[in-house]
């Protein structure tokens, strides 16, 4: 097992990479189109030739589908890559009421995406919110998910877990706990959800998009769906997901601990790929983006 995870971890870093196209292209390429979710409009961008495997990204919070710009360009050329907007963000549908941002509705969206363009599954790549969503499809619908690939969001019964026994999680949650509080998106500006974007122009792009989205429908994925005090670990039955499961966890991540990616397999049928990278943040498809990507390229072709 050691020699595998040094083979493969030496072949990511030796392997050649470059880009199907520039990013600063990515805009102008990608087809926009729009999945009926139950009533709700699901805005996608889509890159790459239709009749390959289709990759659908699902972006977290605070993010938009732009965040998956990177593997897109690459992937493209290979896979049909669909990058959506979740409800409450861009150019998606923003439906009042915190009930209607209930997981099953979320995992319902991407269950939409992949209907409506004429599929009967897909490889999932999930980030934050995303990578929950994710993980929910997993094992709520298996049948729609071909793989699954999971940025920085430890299995959901996994955060459960260092939620209920962990302090140091439990502290770094605060922000979520500030999230569920009724009127906590009245302080939230565009301009501010996109403090983590590094590239200046990449954040104009994200403050667009962000005066474009719902600040209470944001924060209503908190307030519906994650774990609120007292914290108590789930000991309910594990229904274990069952396709292949590559994961790929920025370090360096204060709001989701690397404690959390303990004893995964535990929640798994299959085989995990787990990919660690020190010098990342949370959102480390950005962060890190060519060793995401690569890593990503090389456990499709295994």
């Amino acid at each position: 097992m050691k020699l595998m995870l040094f083979v493969f971890s030496l072949l990511i870093l030796l392997t050649p990479f470059a880009s199907a196209m520039s990013v600063e292209d990515i805009e102008a390429k990608v087809e926009h189109g729009y999945a009926d979710s139950g009533g709700v409009k699901i805005h996608y961008a889509a890159l790459g030739d239709k009749k390959n495997p289709l990759v659908v990204m699902i972006h977290g919070f605070p993010d938009f589908w732009y965040s998956w710009r990177d593997q897109m360009a690459a992937l493209s050329s290979d896979y049909y890559c669909v990058a959506i907007d979740q409800r409450g963000y861009n150019l998606s549908d923003k439906p009042k009421g915190v009930e209607n941002y209930d997981m099953r509705f979320l995992v319902g969206d991407v269950i939409a995406v992949i209907k409506h363009l004429g599929r009967d599954k897909a490889i999932i790549v999930g980030h934050d919110w995303g990578g929950a969503v994710s993980w929910s499809l997993a094992m709520a619908a298996p049948q729609f998910v071909d793989k699954l690939i999971i940025c920085n969001l430890p299995h959901l019964r996994a955060l459960n877990r260092e939620l209920a026994n962990n302090p140091e999680q439990q502290k770094n949650s605060q922000y979520a706990r500030n999230f569920q509080k009724e009127g906590a998106e009245k302080v939230l500006t565009a301009e501010g959800l996109a403090f983590w974007v590094k590239d200046p122009e990449a954040k104009k792009k994200y403050i667009e998009a962000f005066k474009r989205s719902d600040m209470e429908a944001m924060l209503n994925y908190y307030k519906r769906n994650y774990p609120r005090e007292p914290y108590t670990e789930d000991k309910s039955p594990i229904v274990k997901v069952k396709m292949p499961v590559l994961m790929i966890h920025g370090l360096g991540d204060t709001a989701l601990l690397a404690g959390a990616l303990n004893n995964t397999w535990d929640f798994l049928e299959q085989d995990l790929t787990l990919v660690t990278i020190p010098k990342a943040g949370h959102f480390v498809q950005q962060d890190a983006s060519d060793l995401v990507t690569r890593s990503i390229k090389m456990w499709l072709k295994r």
